[in-house]
C-alpha cells in the first residue's frame, strides 16, 4: 500500500513538473506578442503626440506668420546706409491695427503705382501736415509749427541733402515717405503720398546679417 502511495506520488509529481514546461513553453511562445504589443502601442502613442504637437503648432504659428509678422528682404539701395540689399527683416503687421504710424516709421507699402511690388520707405509726414522740399531740406507745417520747421534726421549721414521742390498737404489718412538714400529713391517726390491702408506693416527686427541684428525702435526728432 505504501508503495503504491509513493509511486503515485512520484508520477503526479512528474505530471507537475510536465505541466510547469508547458506552461513555460506557452510563456516562452506569449512573452514576444506582448512585446510587439507594446512596441505598437509606443510607436501609435508617440505618432498620436506627434500629430498633436504639429497641429497645435500651426495653429500658433500660422496665424502668427499671415496675421501678426511677416519676413521681408530688402531690394535696392533705397534706404542705405541704413539698409542694404537682401537685409532680411520681420515685419509687425499687428503695429497699426490699434495704433497710428509715427513719424520715422520704416513702413513696407505696396507700390501706389503697382500695388503687386513693395516698398520700403520712412514716415517723414502725417495726415493734415504740410510738407515742403527746398533747399535741400525738409520742412514741417502742422498746428505746432504754422510757420514751418526744417525736419533733422539724425540717421541720414552728414551732407545727404533732400533733393526736389515741392509743397504738399496731407488728407486725413496720408502719409508722406522718403527713402534713406535720398539720392537713388523712388518715394513719395515722385508718386506722392501713400495711404495708410497701403501700408503692410512696421519694420521690427533685422535677422540677417547677423552681424547687423537690430530691434527698431522708435525715432527722435526735433519736434
Amino acid at each position: 500500500m505504501l508503495l503504491r502511495f509513493v509511486v503515485l506520488l512520484k508520477n503526479m509529481t512528474q505530471l507537475k513538473k510536465s505541466d510547469d514546461f508547458q506552461n513555460n513553453e506557452k510563456n516562452d511562445f506569449e512573452f514576444p506578442d506582448d512585446n510587439n504589443k507594446s512596441f505598437i502601442a509606443k510607436t501609435f502613442s508617440f505618432l498620436l503626440e506627434l500629430i498633436k504637437t504639429v497641429i497645435i503648432s500651426l495653429a500658433i504659428i500660422l496665424p502668427i506668420r499671415y496675421f501678426i509678422i511677416q519676413p521681408f528682404y530688402v531690394k535696392g539701395a533705397s534706404m542705405e546706409p541704413n539698409f542694404h540689399d537682401k537685409d532680411y527683416l520681420i515685419i509687425n503687421e499687428f503695429a497699426y491695427r490699434f495704433n497710428e504710424p509715427e513719424r520715422g516709421d520704416i513702413v513696407i507699402f505696396k507700390n501706389p503705382r503697382n500695388p503687386k511690388e513693395f516698398f520700403i520707405k520712412r514716415i517723414i509726414g502725417l495726415p493734415i501736415e504740410k510738407i515742403k522740399i527746398y533747399d535741400n531740406k525738409v520742412y514741417l507745417y502742422n498746428s505746432e509749427y504754422p510757420e514751418g520747421n526744417i525736419i533733422e534726421e539724425l540717421y541720414l549721414p552728414e551732407g545727404r541733402d533732400t533733393r526736389g521742390n515741392e509743397i504738399i498737404e496731407l488728407k486725413g489718412n496720408e502719409y508722406y515717405v522718403l527713402g534713406d538714400n535720398r539720392d537713388h529713391s523712388l518715394d513719395s517726390r515722385t508718386f506722392g503720398p501713400i495711404a495708410k491702408d497701403s501700408i503692410i506693416g512696421k519694420v521690427w527686427v533685422r535677422g540677417w546679417p547677423l552681424d547687423k541684428f537690430t530691434i527698431f525702435e522708435e525715432e527722435k526728432y526735433n519736434l
